[in-house]
């Protein structure tokens, strides 16, 4: 490579290292003070994919949302009624690249969730009843979505209108769940049944009957 094109390898990566931080929406910055809170410590990657009506979104304290995120509420920017928390992100979350996150009346995530990339959460589908109107035309019924303190949602799962996830249940990548799941469990598959569940002196049991042992603290979380 000649000296002229590791120059402008090099020149490009520097300004989009700066573009990256410069684009980053923090508190204090104009983007998030349009929102309906956006706590301390808090960060959304740059680019973002779409941002939707932003003061119905409230943020936590050290919440990190990856590049090309889509947060939403309502149906079109600007919508004349909107909930006033249509999505709740609480603290000390993760939330991967190219996550979706669509609310049309209430989505609620809780402290310490984690979500890998390409993961999709809405509380509202669409309706297909009337066979002379598109799909896409038909408004399906809103139905909220609770994601429980120190869930854990795998790479590429969807999370469908009207799910409850308990306290630290583990969402298998490219799952689909719907509908209520208890605390300290595991779900997989499409749809997502539990394939595991904790039992206090136990251990975790799986859907076959074996049982791993509970662990201890990690002295490294310390």
């Amino acid at each position: 490579m000649s000296r002229r094109r590791r120059w402008i390898s090099a020149a490009t990566h520097a300004a989009w290292g700066w573009l990256d931080r410069a684009g980053e929406i923090v508190p204090g910055t104009r983007a998030a003070d349009a929102f309906g809170s956006f706590g301390p410590g808090s960060c959304l990657g740059f680019p973002t994919a779409t941002l939707m009506n932003v003061g119905s979104i409230h943020l936590g304290s050290r919440t990190l949302v990856g590049r090309q995120a889509t947060l939403s509420v309502g149906y079109s920017p600007g919508d004349a009624v909107l909930p006033e928390r249509g999505l709740v992100i609480g603290d000390r979350c993760v939330i991967g690249a190219r996550t979706s996150l669509t609310a049309h009346e209430s989505i609620v995530v809780g402290d310490d969730v984690w979500c890998g990339q390409d993961v999709f959460v809405s509380d509202a589908s669409h309706g297909y009843q009337d066979p002379d109107i598109p799909i896409g035309r038909q408004f399906g019924q809103h139905s909220p979505v609770v994601i429980g303190d120190g869930c854990w949602i795998g790479h590429g799962a969807i999370v469908l209108p009207g799910t409850t996830l308990g306290r630290h249940v583990i969402v298998a990548a490219g799952s689909v769940v719907r509908g209520t799941v208890e605390d300290h469990a595991i779900v997989a598959g499409v749809p997502a049944r539990v394939v595991r569940r904790y039992e206090s002196g136990v251990g975790w049991i799986g859907a076959g009957g074996d049982v791993r042992p509970e662990v201890g603290p990690d002295p490294r979380l310390r």
